[in-house]
């Protein structure tokens, strides 16, 4: 009797964890849609005892939610995002998504590698940007939870073939998403290739720290650590040149409005219709280090961007015009989100001075972004 009740005490028991278990997986992991071809797209969700919470799913490797305190302690959406698969399969904003092989733009989508000439997707006007027609934004990921410094994070891979969009070589990609106790949420890539290509992903996230994306982000004070950007052309393709950003609305170097200059009658902003440009980073050296803050006074939110590339895209949300319907039926007005990419500089294929992008076989590929949020 002792031996049944003893295994019967056994069953049970097991039978409960796996309840928890199951219950656990359910709150953290859970289907977000379907595709049309009926794949199955997961959303895996991270918290931390501060209260903050990131949503990731797996088309796009796509941050759909940041939600972070407020100075009073309200949790509130940081980051544009949908509400529903079909609106991340149609959209073309790259709402929180990676975005690659290359993020940002390639002239004519045409670039010279081991003296093979190679021909990109066009998606931008003449151009080549953030990969392509199906860039790393449109495609479905792997996802998994796994064990990191950081404690639970979420990876997400992705496996682009020889040819794909046009970029040479097999190539595996991951990306590491997590959240830890220090409200810090670090990106981490990692690519392999069977053959010399070029890799520059980046995370593509719309912030609006105010928490209501009915205000522009005009409001919200940038520091950039910098005192040179890449100018571009009217096409938006840099010329190859670095210009100072001392006396001109180009310069960051100390905490500024948003909007303070951004409508001034000056040739970079008249061809990006406001910030559309790549910074290049003060002291440069491959480590971690912090690059860049965003403030926003009224939700007394500061976020802190630390990285290990040499230059930061910021872009102002001067495409957003109300089209885009996002959650709870919202509209993403003009300038309600900008977005702070980390990255090698933009048409660096083509230009001989600027950080090399190549990835040849044997190599790994490596990129840490952290954003860090704390209250001021």
């Amino acid at each position: 009797m002792k031996k049944n009740s003893m295994l019967f005490l056994i069953f049970f028991m097991f039978m409960a964890c796996g309840a928890i278990e199951k219950q656990i997986v359910d709150n953290k992991k859970s289907l977000f849609g379907k595709l049309s071809d009926e794949k199955e797209v997961y959303s895996f969700t991270l918290k931390n005892k501060k209260g903050t919470e990131l949503k990731v799913i797996e088309f796009g490797a796509t941050i759909t939610s940041l939600k972070v305190p407020n100075r009073e302690g309200k949790l509130e959406e940081v980051v544009l995002g949908y509400d529903n698969l079909e609106s991340y399969v149609n959209g073309t904003s790259y709402f929180g998504a990676i975005v690659g092989r290359y993020g940002n733009r390639i002239y004519k989508g045409n670039f010279k590698l081991n003296e093979i000439e190679y021909q990109l997707s066009i998606n931008d006007g003449e151009n080549h940007l953030h990969g392509g027609k199906i860039g790393y934004n449109k495609v479905l990921w792997k996802g998994e939870f796994v064990q990191s410094i950081d404690g639970e994070s979420v990876k997400l891979t992705y496996y682009s073939h020889d040819g794909e969009q046009g970029y040479p070589g097999n190539s595996i990609i991951n990306v590491i998403y997590s959240l830890n106790e220090n409200n810090e949420l670090k990106i981490e890539y990692f690519a392999t290739t069977d053959k010399s290509t070029i890799m520059n992903p980046t995370h593509h996230s719309y912030f609006n720290l105010s928490g209501n994306f009915q205000n522009t982000i005009l409001d919200h004070e940038l520091m950039i650590n910098s005192d040179y950007y890449t100018p571009v052309n009217n096409g938006l393709i840099t010329t190859g040149e670095l210009e100072r950003t001392e006396n001109t609305p180009m310069d960051f170097k100390n905490p500024t409005k948003i909007g303070k200059n951004i409508n001034e009658n000056f040739e970079q902003l008249i061809y990006g219709k406001g910030y559309d440009h790549n910074w290049v980073l003060n002291n440069y050296d491959a480590r971690v280090q912090k690059v860049a803050t965003l403030y926003d006074s009224t939700s007394g939110r500061l976020m802190e961007i630390l990285t290990d590339q040499p230059g930061l895209q910021f872009y102002s949300g001067n495409f957003l015009n109300g089209t885009s319907i996002g959650r709870n039926g919202e509209k993403y007005n003009f300038r309600t989100g900008l977005c702070l990419e980390t990255q090698k500089y933009p048409d660096s294929p083509n230009k001989l001075n600027f950080p090399s992008v190549i990835l040849n076989p044997g190599e790994i590929y490596k990129h840490i972004t952290i954003y860090k949020f704390s209250i001021k």
